[in-house]
């Protein structure tokens, strides 16, 4: 079974949208379905796979970084952690506390768990299943990511994604900015034709007719993809110039246009040529396959990143570096508790085994 939906119609940007389809008329598909819309388009071909192995990361999360760590970074997408699935139990799940970033922008998409979000500009929130915070750090804040109480003192299940977007010269000293989204508002279409259960949900750009509520700082698309059945199939247009990749969290994929296997865990990075990505699900899974297709226009500008602070130059990253000590992106009440939290954290951890235990799957 093969469909079509199209990710760049609606790949929104800040700028007005008329000008945004001037620039991308050329990359712009209309939306299509069946056999009809796979025979126009040219499907892309897996450049290169390379597995995420678990790693510890800030305060004690246990992610996969496929991107920026398993793959270099592919412009502009900076980075992806997927962290979890973790069971906590009481008083160990792990938080990021305050910490500042400048130059870009994060997302973070849940898929189970909560998490609270505050930060130096006033900014506060919890984050739920399926909810989406897009964060514009531009010139710069500090913000803490922590467990919801509930999950601290009960535990529970953790799992989400956070993408670090680069943002151009021209924008990285914009102001910050939130784009907070439930997941009753984030379009979740079934895919024309697939098995019951077969989804998309847009995060970012569009597909399968529906354009997403968030908008981007540049042309891009985040596309959480489902596909229930053996032989379900989506061929997702995209933009000849943007940099693409697929990321299978659930089961496995058949990838690209020689339909390689691709395991969970595992990212692929696509070829330049073509126009279309191809998802499929092939025979004997035993639940749903999963991925997250990303991909965006090059700003093909110099980058130069240090830990929570990407910019153009090596004098740029001294001047941030400066100004948060200096305390110019501000701080937020109760910073000492939420560091304190997270020691705590970390040491019911060590003393219940969770540590050790997480620790043998590194």
């Amino acid at each position: 079974r093969a469909f079509s939906c199209d990710s760049s119609r609606g790949a929104a940007d800040i700028l007005p949208r008329r000008l945004f389809s001037a620039m991308a008329a050329a990359a712009v598909a209309t939306t299509v379905s069946g056999e009809a819309a796979a025979a126009a388009g040219v499907a892309r071909a897996v450049k290169r796979v390379a597995e995420a192995p678990k790693q510890r990361e800030g305060a004690g999360f246990v992610v996969r970084r496929p991107i920026g760590g398993a793959l270099p970074q592919i412009d502009p997408i900076l980075m992806l952690d997927h962290f979890g699935p973790v069971v906590y139990g009481p008083g160990e799940a792990v938080g990021a506390p305050d910490h500042p970033h400048r130059g870009f922008e994060t997302v973070t998409y849940m898929l189970q768990g909560t998490f609270q979000h505050l930060d130096s500009w006033g900014g506060a929130g919890r984050i739920e299943p399926g909810d989406v915070q897009w964060m514009t750090a531009g010139s710069g804040l500090v913000h803490s990511e922590m467990p919801s109480d509930e999950i601290i003192e009960k535990g529970g299940t953790v799992e989400g994604f956070q993408l670090w977007v680069n943002l151009p010269r021209a924008k990285k000293m914009v102001k910050p900015a939130w784009q907070d989204r439930k997941a009753s508002e984030m379009p979740l279409v079934a895919i024309p034709g697939a098995s019951e259960g077969s989804t998309v949900r847009v995060i970012a750009g569009s597909s399968c007719g529906k354009e997403a509520v968030i908008e981007t700082h540049t042309p891009f698309f985040y596309i959480d993809v489902t596909l229930a059945s053996a032989g379900d199939r989506l061929v997702q247009p995209v933009p000849g110039h943007f940099s693409t990749f697929v990321y299978v969290f659930r089961e496995s994929a058949l990838l690209g246009s020689t339909k390689r296997l691709v395991k969970l865990g595992h990212v692929a990075e696509f070829e330049a040529a073509g126009d279309e990505v191809v998802v499929e699900a092939p025979e004997g899974i035993k639940g749903p396959v999963r991925a997250l297709i990303v991909g965006g226009a090059p700003i093909k500008e110099p980058v130069v990143q240090y830990g929570p602070f990407v910019m153009n130059t090596r004098e740029e990253i001294m001047d941030a570096m400066r100004d948060f000590q200096s305390g110019k992106m501000g701080d937020i009440d109760g910073a000492r508790e939420r560091a304190a939290a997270t020691d705590a954290a970390r040491t019911t951890q060590r003393r219940s085994g969770r540590w050790a235990k997480d620790s043998e799957e590194l």
